[in-house]
């Protein structure tokens, strides 16, 4: 069984496997219905748009021209003045 945590502004995550095994992504909205001590919350089907297009892997993220993250941030710490005497 999954789980996930509430938030103090009562939020909560969907779990990596639930998010996959119903095909829920990003901007879909959940119904959630009451039944005594528990609720049951499902994909809403109702047909519309999705406002997020799906997208392909990779398409969109950051690429910062740097293959080496590490190497980046030592770049940029000397450039802040932060050189080799920094901890």
């Amino acid at each position: 069984m999954a789980k996930s945590t509430l938030t103090v502004r009562y939020q909560t995550i969907v779990p990596k496997e639930v998010r996959e095994k119903l095909g829920l992504r990003a901007d879909d909205e959940l119904q959630w219905e009451v039944s005594g001590d528990h609720a049951e919350v499902k994909p809403s089907r109702s047909g519309r748009e999705r406002k997020v297009p799906k997208l392909p892997p990779g398409a969109g993220a950051f690429d910062s021209g740097h293959t080496d993250t590490a190497d980046r941030a030592e770049e940029l710490l000397d450039e802040l003045g932060f050189g080799e005497d920094r901890p």
